[in-house]
């Protein structure tokens, strides 16, 4: 018989990135619509029967969630435990302080023992003792440089060296666990939140470079496995067809990097040599992104208003319009009748690219101190040799960084975390 699995990852239930807070519960409204997509998952585990659960890390967008997030996540998990779904918790990136020897954010549930809710902070296999089904799980958490740095001598190496050297401990590992741990009669899942060679990236994809660890696809896609479930990547995606290589992706848009992306969870029937899995769609809130370039001043405001959407088309939306124009023409724009067709949209966000003019012609003297920031990153990414197309898609990440932080030292320190949360 096979065995029923629910696979979802990245929940980051406490990213509130849009809109305000919902009066009924005290909580943004953005966190409402992450806790009713992770409502949408326990539903489905509990309706499906399923037997067991797989969240493949990152269960809120950093490692110290406030206790409110907490008890929220922590309300999501007793319904599985209660119906005695067997659930497995690995350990993301967001999840785990970079110092050796802190707790992680789901500390809590091996400290208490709750039952049916295993943690996996380590390399560690599941058997059917533990878990109560006839399956095996292999669980690889994310993997720190800085913890594998405490624990091993690196000094003088350099980072490809380090990586390497990262990588072929986490290979051989998980050969001695094949070889000498696994009885080959089971079917055996393996779980990891990682970056695996291949995987197309969603709106992460601009900072994973050089900030990640980063996996051959045939370390995982290993025949002795039977199915592999994946977090990190929010962008759902299946990399290899037997055993089947699968990110789950987010369960929720994160930002309009991920805007066209369909979120939800996995649902696999496993078996030994052979895997079945479906990707099941959740209700999301809607993302909504524009752009308008305008180069004539005649009828302006006009043929920007026919340009827009209709109002039914962005009703509750987070939405983002990107107006280009000359520069010369910016006394034009009058926002007032653009907000009043958005009234229905659950968020706006209007972005300026202002165009042409000496300030900002590649060749001539130039007063930085005259320019705002998205002409300054599009200036410097121009003289970096990157295309239009490129430049719109750095400029898209870069909106959503410099919206959310205050221009402060503190913020500046924060952005790595934004980055890496994207």
């Amino acid at each position: 018989m096979p065995v029923k699995i629910l696979h979802f990852a990245d929940a980051h239930i406490d990213i509130a990135n849009y809109g305000r807070h919902d009066p009924d519960s005290g909580l943004p409204y953005r966190v409402v619509d992450f806790l009713k997509s992770l409502d949408g998952v326990v539903d489905a585990a509990i309706a499906e029967r399923v037997d067991l659960v797989i969240f493949a890390g990152d269960a809120y967008k950093d490692r110290n969630p406030q206790p409110t997030f907490q008890r929220a996540w922590g309300e999501r998990m007793m319904r599985l435990s209660r119906a005695g779904i067997p659930t497995i918790l690995l350990i993301g990136n967001h999840d785990i302080a970079p110092a050796d020897h802190r707790a992680h954010t789901l500390q809590e549930y091996a400290t208490l023992a709750v039952p049916h809710i295993h943690v996996a902070d380590k390399l560690m296999l599941f058997g059917p003792d533990q878990l109560g089904v006839p399956v095996q799980v292999l669980a690889l958490p994310w993997v720190t440089r800085s913890r594998f740095l405490a624990r091993h001598e690196m000094s003088g190496k350099t980072t490809e060296e380090i990586h390497d050297a990262i990588v072929e401990r986490i290979r051989d590992s998980l050969e001695e666990a094949l070889t000498n741990k696994v009885d080959p009669n089971l079917p055996l899942i393996f779980t990891a939140h990682a970056s695996i060679g291949g995987a197309s990236f969603g709106s992460e994809r601009m900072v994973m470079l050089g900030q990640d660890l980063m996996l051959n696809k045939g370390l995982v896609a290993d025949p002795r496995f039977d199915y592999v479930a994946l977090g990190h990547i929010h962008k759902h995606q299946s990399l290899n067809e037997q055993p089947p290589v699968v990110y789950s992706g987010s369960i929720e848009r994160i930002d309009f990097g991920e805007w066209r992306e369909p979120k939800g969870f996995v649902l696999a029937e496993v078996e030994r040599g052979k895997t079945k899995w479906d990707f099941v769609e959740l209700e999301t809130r809607s993302f909504y992104d524009q752009l308008i370039r305008i180069e004539e001043a005649d009828d302006f405001t006009e043929r920007l208003i026919g340009y827009l959407p209709e109002a039914q088309r962005i009703a509750g939306a987070i939405c983002r319009l990107r107006l280009e124009y000359p520069h010369e023409l910016d006394p034009l724009l009058d926002e007032k009748p653009i907000r009043e067709r958005f009234a229905s949209a659950f968020d706006l966000r209007i972005v300026k690219n202002r165009t042409g003019g000496s300030a900002s012609k590649v060749g001539r003297l130039i007063a930085v101190e005259s320019l705002g920031p998205y002409e300054l990153l599009r200036l410097y990414w121009r003289t970096r040799n990157h295309n239009d197309s490129e430049v719109n898609d750095l400029l898209a990440l870069a909106e959503e960084v410099l919206d959310i932080h205050a221009p402060n030292a503190d913020a500046l320190a924060d952005i790595d975390l934004k980055l890496i949360s994207s």
